[in-house]
Formats: structure tokens, sequence, C-alpha cells
């Protein structure tokens, strides 16, 4: 069964949060601010906020920014991962992977699916690996970020989860540049 083993460090990562929307500001971003709440109450760091419209073009160049910054390990985007025509966070998500964590939205389907049934078909909620910079797409609702966190994402950016985590992987997501 899955636990936290208390006898290894806990590893803060830094963390960049990006909104997608057209219509929200910093003042509007409650989404953005309960993962910023979530993930500085967890002990990282959110080393960078954002909001860019639904452009395809923005979110690309934005998570491109911070995939390149070696000062961030992890982006999560709230936003645009729904099916209206303005929805393009995957789009801009798939095109900047170099590994697609395809488990990721089907286990956060899986857990919205206990709270909003089948509207949980609705969340193209994604994840991968760019540039050694693990990337998460959730839908732009605070329940929905809240149970992305505390559902996978707690556990998975703790070094002490066991049997494994995305943190003890983070030195050999590069390991093919080392060749």
């Amino acid at each position: 069964m899955p636990r936290l083993d208390e006898t290894r460090p806990f590893l803060p990562v830094n963390i960049a949060l990006l909104t997608v929307s057209d219509t929200r500001d910093a003042a509007q971003d409650r989404s953005g601010n309960t993962l910023a709440d979530l993930a500085a109450s967890a002990g990282h760091h959110v080393a960078a906020r954002r909001i860019v419209r639904d452009e395809q073009n923005q979110i690309v160049a934005q998570l491109k920014e911070w995939i390149a910054d070696p000062d961030i390990d992890v982006v999560i985007s709230t936003g645009g991962t729904g099916v209206t025509g303005r929805d393009v966070t995957p789009e801009a998500f798939h095109s900047v992977y170099e590994k697609e964590i395809a488990g990721f939205g089907e286990l956060f389907r899986w857990l919205s699916y206990e709270k909003v049934g089948t509207s949980t078909i609705q969340s193209r909620a994604t994840a991968g690996v760019a540039g050694g910079t693990y990337l998460f797409a959730l839908p732009g609702s605070p329940s929905a970020c809240r149970d992305a966190w505390e559902g996978i994402l707690v556990h998975q950016l703790d070094n002490r989860f066991r049997p494994c985590n995305f943190v003890e992987l983070m030195p050999r997501l590069q390991e093919n540049l080392k060749r």
C-alpha cells in the first residue's frame, strides 16, 4: 500500500502556476489561488505565476519559457481543458511534451468521477515531461484543482511517498542528454 516514508527527507520543488483564461485576472483567479495555497502548505515554493488567454501560442510560449528555466521543476496549469472551441490547453501541452504521462489524466478522471459522475469525461486533464520539467494541465475549477492536488500531486511531488514518486525521478529526466 502507498505510504509516506518519514525516514526520507522532504524535498520542496519549485512550481510555476499558469491560469488559462480569457476573463480572469489576478483578483478573480480562485483556481490559481487554490493551487498556490495547496503547494505552499505542502512545503513547496511557488516560483512563478501567470495568467494567459486561451490562445495556444501564448500557452506554448509560457510553457517553453518555464521549461527552459532551470529554477522551475513543475508547471501546473488550470483552465482550458474542456471541449469547447476556446479550450486549447491540452493541444498546447501536447505540442511541447517529450513524454506524456497518460496515467495522470486517467487517474484524475477516475477521482473526479466520484464527485461529478460522468461529467468528468468533459475534462481533458493531461500531464507530461519536457526539458526535465513536469507539466500538469488541470481543469479551471477550484474543486478540480483541489481534487488533482489532494488525490495525485501531493503524493507524487513528495519525495517521501513510497513506493515511488516524481521527485525521485527528477535527476533522471534528462538522461538522454548525458550520452
